[in-house]
C-alpha cells in the first residue's frame, strides 16, 4: 500500500477530486495549510498598503491506495492539478505499512 500526499492551490480541488473519483479512488482527507517553496511567498496590497506574505495558502490532500493504483493515482492528480506555473504544488509517495478500518477492523486494501 502507498500513502499519497499532494500539496496543490486550493482551486484545483474540484479538478483533482473528479480525476481520483475518475480512477477508482473512494475517499481522501483534505487539510487547509500554508507553505512556501522556489516562490518564497509573494506581495499583496490592502487598503494601499504594499506587504508580503512568507507563507502561500495550499490545500494538502492524503489518499492511501494499493501499490498497483498508485501510479495512476499521481498522473491523475499531476494532470488535474497542473497550471503551469510557479506553485502547482508537489507529490509524495510514501509506503504504508498497515491500514485498518475502525468500524469493522478490516486491514490493509480490504481496509482501503
Amino acid at each position: 500500500m502507498k500513502l499519497i500526499i499532494a500539496v496543490i492551490k486550493p482551486h484545483r480541488l474540484d479538478q483533482v477530486r473528479d480525476a481520483l473519483t475518475g480512477v477508482g479512488v473512494h475517499g481522501l482527507t483534505v487539510s487547509e495549510v500554508r507553505g512556501y517553496g522556489r516562490q518564497g511567498g509573494h506581495t499583496e496590497i490592502y487598503r494601499g498598503a504594499e506587504y508580503q506574505v512568507n507563507f502561500v495558502p495550499k490545500l494538502k490532500l492524503e489518499v492511501a491506495v494499493s501499490n498497483d493504483l498508485c501510479e495512476r493515482v499521481v498522473e491523475a492528480i499531476r494532470e488535474a492539478a497542473n497550471n503551469n506555473q510557479i506553485g502547482d504544488g508537489k507529490i509524495f509517495v510514501l509506503d504504508l505499512e498497515q491500514a485498518t478500518r475502525i468500524r469493522t477492523g478490516e486491514t490493509d486494501n480490504e481496509a482501503l
